[in-house]
């Protein structure tokens, strides 16, 4: 049995690692309420621009296929793929779950004999994608906490430049997405071609304005939009702007699944720590007795010895 004093050790030395689980939860809860705030007030304009540029490319018809990012390649040899992780750990499974989503894709891709070239943001990515061999294209560290729309403007440049110089033939991104403190799901979204992508805001390119408050489908007439200048000039503008915001709305919703999943981990740790405190008490109690009891027998002995 440990004596008294190594207990107390431990138990010093927990109570001061609680302590710090517990900062870090607090501040971590702080980060998350700012993150969910920027979160509510990106949703309905990034939602918006991506129906009106679906909706302006169906408008556009053949002649949106003129368009460089918006033109499908005529084969898919070279698929960027771009993971979106936090630049620190203490996260739980929050950045390694993308980093094993990522290699599960490329697997996928190598059955089909189509190359993956990765791209990763924050330096959990960077680091777990080069420790595994992977060669990175691009990689963007330094803002995971905070990203800033130029930061989504450089990767969107790059992966964008990758497509219409015909080095990328698809572009794909895997980021966790916000749905509250305790949960992060794993996304993975198409971003170029156009027509192939796969964003959760489509909903039927936007039917779900013209839904009535019970939810009910609106069946009377539509509005004729009309477009000036005309719709293939709109979307020589439009198609980056909706680039660079899927990437923002990435960054942004892996910053808050990011301080949710920290506060959730440093809350768990803080409680086991709890836990552990209890027991080492109990422990250093029961230490304490048997000294006291052997205390009391050596001088019962000695007492019996001088009679």
């Amino acid at each position: 049995m440990a004596s008294q004093r190594d207990v107390k050790n431990r138990i010093s030395s927990v109570k001061n690692i609680e302590k710090i689980t517990r900062a870090m939860e607090m501040v971590a809860a702080a980060r998350l309420r700012r993150a969910e705030q920027r979160i509510a007030a990106l949703r309905p304009y990034a939602d918006a621009l991506r129906r009106m540029t679906r909706q302006a490319a169906r408008a556009a018809g053949a002649e949106a296929a003129r368009l460089p990012l918006l033109s499908e390649h005529e084969s898919t040899s070279n698929v960027g793929l771009l993971l979106i992780t936090g630049d620190r750990g203490l996260a739980g499974a929050f950045n390694s779950q993308i980093v094993r989503a990522g290699v599960r894709i490329s697997d996928e891709y190598d059955e089909h004999r189509q190359q993956t070239v990765w791209y990763a943001a924050g330096r959990r990515g960077v680091s777990s994608l080069s420790f595994r061999g992977r060669e990175l294209s691009g990689s963007y560290t330094g803002f995971a906490d905070r990203p800033a729309y130029a930061d989504a403007r450089s990767i969107a440049d790059d992966l964008m430049t990758g497509y219409i110089d015909g080095h990328l033939d698809r572009v794909e991104i895997v980021y966790n997405a916000y749905i509250s403190p305790l949960s992060q799901h794993v996304t993975r979204e198409t971003l170029l071609p156009l027509s192939s992508a796969t964003v959760a805001a489509d909903e039927d390119d936007g039917e779900e304005s013209e839904r009535g408050e019970r939810g009910e489908r609106s069946t009377g007439p539509r509005a004729l939009v009309e477009y000036e200048p005309d719709p293939e000039e709109i979307l020589k503008r439009l198609v980056p702007d909706y680039v660079e915001i899927s990437i923002y709305r990435a960054l942004v919703e892996s910053t808050a699944g990011f301080f949710g999943a920290q506060m959730t981990a440093m809350r768990s740790a803080s409680d086991n720590a709890g836990e552990l405190i209890t027991d080492l008490t109990l422990q250093m109690n029961r230490a304490r007795q048997a000294e006291i009891t052997q205390e009391i027998m050596e001088v019962v002995a000695g007492a019996e010895g001088l009679t």
